[in-house]
């Protein structure tokens, strides 16, 4: 009886342990989008989050092989295993930071995390022959303990075929739903970056003439897509605006086929999820892969400023409408921006058309690269047939998109340029630049630094240093690891090394913040990691 006790004691308490620690391998699969490799790559990009508990676990075991050597009574050596699960557990609960991106229990989710319980239970299942024997048992599940990352990766193996034909089966519905509307005009959008802000700003714009249904937040991925087409899109909607990201060559094939856009427009292409792509030069043909897939009779708004935009773009025998920022003459744009400036209340700026219509535009945004998002709606619109006064009263209805370049006014004095979605070289530069121009006692500016550049990782971030150098009167670098090169970039450019501050996380660089500012101050807050990119 004693020992039944006994094991009973040591499987509850490794529940309540693979609870905790299974949601975290659970939530990471989530935030990697379910790709077994991304989850073996943040585990190996990450050892140092799990792989203590893991050696931990095993030492235990060791421990109680040893005890069982010593011949201990069975009554003290399961205390080993059920001391170190409650203690596991304690530092889980009382030691978990909030995530910026929450765990969400969606089907697919649920689905993993019963596959993962499934296995678990399996493997109790092998190992009842030893309840009689407590002191084996315990040690058994010291390892199973150990190996509970391994269990998510096997669930993730064992649900993929099951996924895949649940998505192809949600892909095709939703696909025939699209082909059945051929009334609909479908805005596929995509780019290195811009694409979420300038999906905001040509939904606004379009809203002053049609019915427009736009993806929301980031589902920029085929079954992110699929939902919204399966479960939002009405027989009102004139206008479908879709976002589509990609990780990967093929990727935009796969929406294209799926959203069938009649106007595709790339905002931008430059050295983002290189770790994927490998060279730039991949990532400009997956992009392009939205202006390949447009019927004759569509429309490629490209963004004229971007080498790649110009050069791929003139490949296309598509009608393009390029626009920018840069000389107007030398590039041929549709729509071009003059008088470009930047105030605490937002932008003001000239947007101009190749046959001389001026239309005055006054957002409350920040950056050079918004002017250019801000152009690729104006140029949607056009060719939409929106007049003058409906595309100025699309633009007076923008709001800042939240954490991109978004301003904020404090009662204390002090101005906030939150940028703190996610960072790349050309946004960072923007933001610094905008941070350069704006009328300020004193320019702070906190960053983890960049990610998902691949090889140029490093360097990025190096000159990333050398930029606020030039910029910033103080510097508060997050993550003492990762911000190392954004530091000796710092170095290098001469930065005063007592004003540059490197904290843990968010919450220490708050608290520096609370003591360093004054009245007229401006922060920029540049890049906020994804929880599985911390550290």
């Amino acid at each position: 009886m004693a020992n039944l006790i006994g094991i009973a004691l040591v499987v509850l308490s490794f529940i309540l342990v693979a609870f905790f620690y299974g949601k975290k391998e659970l939530h990471m699969a989530q935030l990697e989008g379910y790709k077994i490799k991304n989850f073996f790559k943040w585990h190996f990009r990450n050892y140092d989050r799990w792989v203590k508990e893991s050696l931990l676990a095993l030492l235990s075991a060791g421990i109680v092989f040893i005890m069982n050597i010593f011949r201990l009574p069975s009554e003290i050596i399961i205390l080993v295993p059920i001391a170190l699960f409650f203690y596991m557990t304690y530092k889980e609960v009382t030691t978990k930071k909030k995530a910026k991106k929450p765990l969400v229990f969606t089907a697919r989710a649920t689905r993993l995390f019963l596959t993962f319980w499934l296995l678990i239970a399996l493997s109790f299942y092998f190992l009842k022959k030893n309840f009689q024997a407590p002191e084996v048992f315990s040690a058994e599940v010291l390892i199973l303990t150990a190996l509970l990352p391994v269990y998510m990766a096997l669930s993730l193996v064992i649900t993929f075929p099951l996924e895949k034909f649940i998505q192809f089966l949600y892909y095709k519905s939703a696909q025939r739903k699209i082909r059945n509307r051929k009334d609909l005009i479908t805005i596929g959008i995509t780019g290195s970056y811009g694409k979420t802000s300038t999906k905001h700003f040509i939904t606004a714009v379009l809203s002053e003439k049609f019915s427009v249904l736009m993806t929301p937040e980031s589902y920029n991925t085929p079954m992110g897509v699929t939902k919204v087409i399966r479960n939002e899109l009405k027989d009102t909607h004139q206008i479908f605006v879709c976002e589509m990201g990609a990780r990967q060559r093929g990727d935009i094939k796969v929406l294209v086929k799926l959203a069938n856009p009649k106007i595709g427009v790339i905002t931008s292409i430059g050295p983002q999820h290189l770790e994927t792509f490998g060279t730039i030069e991949n990532v400009a043909k997956t992009k392009f892969e939205l202006v390949e897939g447009l019927p004759e009779d569509g429309i490629a708004v490209l963004n004229g400023d971007n080498y790649y935009c110009r050069t791929f773009g003139e490949k296309f025998a598509v009608r393009k409408l390029f626009y920018g920022t840069e000389s107007p003459i030398e590039r041929k744009y549709f729509l071009w921006a003059e008088n470009i400036i930047n105030t605490r209340q937002g932008l003001k700026f000239d947007a101009v058309t190749e046959d001389g219509m001026r239309i005055k535009c006054e957002v409350p945004l920040l950056g050079r690269h918004n002017v250019s998002n801000l152009l690729a709606a104006i140029s949607v619109a056009l060719a939409l047939g929106l007049n003058e006064e409906e595309i100025k009263r699309g633009l007076s209805r923008i709001e800042p998109v939240p954490h991109r370049l978004q301003l904020i006014s404090t009662p204390h004095g002090v101005t906030v340029i939150d940028d703190a979605f996610n960072s790349n070289p050309e946004g960072a530069k923007e933001a610094l630049a905008c941070l350069k121009e704006m009328d300020a006692k004193r320019r702070i500016i906190v960053t983890p630094g960049m990610v998902e550049l691949g090889e140029k990782e490093y360097e990025e971030n190096k000159n990333l240093g050398k930029n606020i150098a030039e910029v910033c009167d103080y510097a508060i670098l997050v993550g003492k690891k990762r911000s190392r090169p954004i530091f000796e970039g710092l170095k290098e450019a001469s930065f005063p090394e007592e004003k540059v501050f490197v904290v843990a996380n968010l919450d220490e660089a708050t608290k520096v913040l609370q003591n360093l500012l004054q009245p007229g101050d401006v922060v920029l807050f540049e890049n906020d990691l994804p929880d599985n990119y911390e550290g």
